[in-house]
């Protein structure tokens, strides 16, 4: 494994280690091309899709140049809260924190990273805040709530990363986010990353950015990527998933193994402890681990000691499982490249393997645009006792559906956004 990739951007030495535990041995793309201009303290804008490393592009710089402000402050001071990444969903606050966390964890000392988001009490994280966080994850509406509580302060941000700022501009979080602009410090290191540019964005991107540096990777599948591997894609309800992945471990020969990717920590947790419940040898790998129980779980795995490793993406980056026949995607990936990458763990070295994506009403629409893009069309199934009987939300966006009613916020939030295009 060479780690000289990381250390000529000129990552520092503990971060170039992190980055190599973590699995990223080499760097992408945007890796080669944001670091360098970060590390250098000017502002980036960019387009790169889910799955191409753009979290350790903004990550690595970020964490680096905290740790440089962390020592200019007086011994015995209170955290401040040194760098804010904005972003629009609980899932993506969870998994760019647990990201961060990783990452920080090889400094001495670690920096601490909060990753704040609604749809959980707020009283957890405003007591994860007492004492100050350097590195601050959050969604726009529940970071104003705990600065509404005194639980977090801005005025020390140096550093903001805006990440998928076209999703963080849709349906009323415009507001949020002029709010949030609002309480920072105007003198600022700036990053936005986006895989679309409507107006909203290139007007936000002008307002915000000084000089910018452009970097931009395609969300593109090589065609052959997933041609060696079948493909099986099962409608189920949400609420039907565990039971079918149950069912499926005692019907399905040659499931002897199986990686099963969630979106969550809480999800990775979640899921395991169930199959456990019921019999089935499980564990799960996810970013919240400390670094040494990650190894340990892993290795446990490789070596057969148990049947079923429930994982998200961060912390099964870099897996290599010897002749894994099954992986399912009990939550669906975010992109089309996260999908390779994840189906990519079988069919290995000449082996045959199994894909297996279980897809709901509410998930429909995500999982034709995965197909879409890795040109492949993937038969619909259905699996006797496990029907599905839910169906989409009118009018539900992609990738946005949190329940089948929305909530008092969302409607809010339409509405919003609705009066915000009736005044255009």
């Amino acid at each position: 494994m060479s780690d000289k990739g990381f250390a000529a951007l000129g990552v520092s030495v503990a971060l170039v280690r992190a980055a190599a535990e973590a699995g990223h041995a080499e760097p992408t793309p945007i890796q080669a091309e944001a670091i360098p201009a970060l590390l250098s303290g000017g502002d980036v804008w960019g387009s790169a899709p889910t799955g191409s490393g753009k979290t350790v592009a903004f990550g690595l710089p970020l964490l680096q140049g905290v740790q440089a402000l962390r020592r200019e402050r007086p011994p015995g001071q209170a955290r401040s809260t040194l760098a804010l990444v904005l972003v629009p969903t609980r899932e993506l606050a969870e998994q760019v924190g647990d990201v961060l966390r990783g990452l920080a964890a090889h400094l001495a000392p670690p920096l601490k990273v909060a990753a704040l988001f609604g749809g959980v009490s707020v009283n957890p994280q405003m007591m994860a805040m007492r004492g100050g966080a350097e590195v601050v994850v959050a969604t726009p509406g529940r970071l104003l709530d705990l600065v509404a509580h005194n639980a977090v302060r801005l005025s020390s941000v140096e550093i903001l990363v805006l990440d998928e700022a076209d999703r963080l501009l849709d349906a009323g979080f415009a507001e949020e986010v002029s709010r949030v602009l609002g309480a920072l410090p105007s003198r600022r290191q700036t990053a936005l990353f986006s895989a679309t540019f409507p107006a909203a964005v290139q007007a936000l991107a002008q307002r915000l950015l000084h000089d910018p540096k452009r970097v931009e990777v395609r969300d593109e599948v090589p065609a052959d990527a997933v041609a060696a591997i079948t493909q099986r894609a099962l409608r189920v309800d949400p609420a039907q998933r565990t039971r079918l992945l149950r069912h499926l471990l005692d019907d399905s020969p040659g499931w002897t193994q199986v990686l099963v990717f969630v979106a969550t920590t809480y999800a990775s947790e979640h899921v395991a402890d169930k199959l456990r419940r019921q019999g089935i040898e499980a564990a799960a790998l996810h970013g919240g681990l400390a670094q040494g129980a990650r190894r340990e779980v892993l290795a446990a795995f490789q070596a057969g000691r148990f049947r079923v490793l429930v994982a998200t993406d961060l912390a099964a980056r870099g897996i290599d499982i010897a002749r894994l026949p099954v992986v399912v995607n009990y939550d669906l990936p975010r992109s089309a490249v996260d999908h390779v990458h994840r189906i990519g763990r079988t069919g290995r070295a000449g082996e045959s393997g199994v894909a297996v994506s279980f897809v709901s009403a509410g998930t429909e629409a995500h999982f034709r645009l995965i197909e879409k893009r890795q040109g492949q069309r993937v038969p619909r199934e259905q699996v006797a006792g496990f029907e599905p009987v839910e169906v989409a939300p009118a009018g539900a966006a992609e990738g946005g559906v949190k329940g089948r009613r929305p909530s008092k916020k969302d409607k809010l939030r339409a509405a919003a956004a609705a009066k915000d295009t009736d005044a255009g």
